[in-house]
């Protein structure tokens, strides 16, 4: 997939667990997991905004574009 999910990054630089992430977008950890994994084929932009949120990044920070 061209679309890599820097979800990892974002939660390591803000010293965040998947759990406390889950709980605070309120997101299932299955769901999320998934999504940190780049195994999902979209997301809500509710739930990007949610993550963006709590992360206090930008959609851009947790999406990059790569020519394969």
């Amino acid at each position: 997939m061209a679309i890599i999910v820097n979800l990892d990054v974002m939660m390591a630089r803000r010293k965040m667990s998947l759990n406390e992430l889950s709980e605070a977008v309120d997101i299932t950890l299955a769901n999320l997991s998934k999504l940190k994994t780049g195994k999902v084929r979209a997301i809500r932009f509710s739930t990007l905004e949610a993550i963006c949120e709590v992360l206090d990044c930008q959609p851009g920070d947790l999406l990059e574009f790569s020519k394969d």
